[in-house]
């Protein structure tokens, strides 16, 4: 029996998990946050990438 095993994993991630259990939390009463904050598991981590990508590019640049 061949295993179908091509490394993708489906899913929600720790990200998106998160979000939603302070989206729920929220909604619930039981924090009182900005909604920013409450979605912040959604936009910190792209805001992580792109500076770790400009950073990249600049040593990058500074290399040649």
């Amino acid at each position: 029996m061949s295993e179908n095993n091509n490394g993708t994993s489906g899913g929600i991630g720790f990200c998106g998990l998160l979000t939603i259990v302070f989206i729920v939390l929220k909604l619930c009463g039981v924090i009182e946050w900005s909604w920013l904050w409450v979605l912040a598991p959604l936009w910190i981590p792209l805001g992580l990438a792109i500076i770790i990508f400009i950073i990249v590019a600049i040593v990058l640049k500074i290399r040649k």
